[in-house]
């Protein structure tokens, strides 16, 4: 049995619906910020949340199917002007089968700082691993597909810098947590840092990280 007999699209656009509701309450996305897109393994064909649509409420008749080339198959809705950045992802990595683009305040905030997320929790060692900062580039533009693709090799979330976040995943589960991971982190990180008086926080040792990888086969 392949995939594609495991779930619907029904299905798939469903999960779509629930992860984005999530973000909104959990303050990861804002009303008009932030999208998700999804596919069936294997699947030239992708599902996406619309462009200047509240993202709290959306419904599935509300996404939209394109293309990797971006062409609406299906929908009457405008695709996420952020549809380059996530069909370049998938063009670049057969093995994600979700792209989440989220607002994290906190991560985003570090980033601007110019702090990295470092491994100080084991959620951090074995969900996020490392995560590149890439330079600005503007929302929805091919500039910022660019930019992503250089980066999104080998890694499971990129910050984008003055702008949010995005994570990947075989599928949108594993996409949302990596997005929720993300920001667990920032926070602890932060509240560290502050508590402390400004002192960097303690990472988890790197013989301890390298075990990790091999017990659960990182990369």
């Amino acid at each position: 049995m392949g995939e594609e007999a495991l779930f619907s699209e029904e299905d798939l656009k469903d999960e779509i619906i629930r992860v984005m509701k999530v973000l909104y309450n959990r303050g990861l996305v804002s009303a008009l910020g932030g999208n998700v897109s999804a596919r069936i393994p294997g699947s030239s064909e992708i599902w996406i949340t619309p462009s200047g649509v509240f993202k709290g409420d959306l419904h599935p008749e509300d996404l939209i199917k394109i293309d990797l080339e971006g062409n609406v198959i299906e929908g009457y809705l405008r695709p996420s002007v952020e549809w380059p950045m996530h069909t370049i992802i998938y063009k670049k990595r057969p093995d994600v089968n979700a792209v989440i683009h989220a607002h994290n305040p906190i991560t985003t905030g570090l980033a601007l700082a110019g702090v990295e997320l470092k491994p100080i929790t084991v959620e951090a060692v074995l969900t996020l691993r490392r995560v590149p900062i890439v330079p600005f580039a503007y929302p929805g533009t091919d500039e910022l597909a660019k930019v992503v693709a250089e980066h999104i090799e080998g890694v499971r979330a990129l910050v984008l810098q003055n702008h949010g976040v995005v994570a990947v995943g075989y599928n949108l589960v594993e996409a949302e947590a990596v997005v929720e991971t993300l920001e667990e982190v920032a926070l602890t990180q932060l509240t560290a840092f502050i508590a402390s008086g400004g002192k960097e926080p303690p990472v988890i040792p790197e013989k301890d990280r390298e075990l990790a990888s091999r017990l659960y086969g990182l990369k």
